[in-house]
């Protein structure tokens, strides 16, 4: 278990300090995947279940990033 929370935090540390260059759908596109399998790992999912939700929430934070994109144009 601790080993899991150092990964988690030093890949938080790394997607922070990573970011200024990205444009906004990439950065929608990292935030749904990680609260997507962020969620899916709370809720006891298994594997296969938690990486689809990381897929499913990183192509709708890209469409969203996208959205807004758009708009600010």
């Amino acid at each position: 278990m601790r080993r899991v929370t150092v990964i988690a935090v030093l890949a938080a540390a790394g997607l922070a300090g990573g970011c200024s260059n990205l444009t906004t759908p990439q950065k929608g596109a990292i935030t749904g995947a990680a609260l997507g399998s962020g969620i899916g790992m709370v809720s006891g999912a298994s594997f296969p279940v938690v990486v689809g939700a990381g897929l499913i929430g990183g192509a709708a934070g890209y469409i969203t990033g996208n959205v807004i994109d758009d708009n600010k144009k």
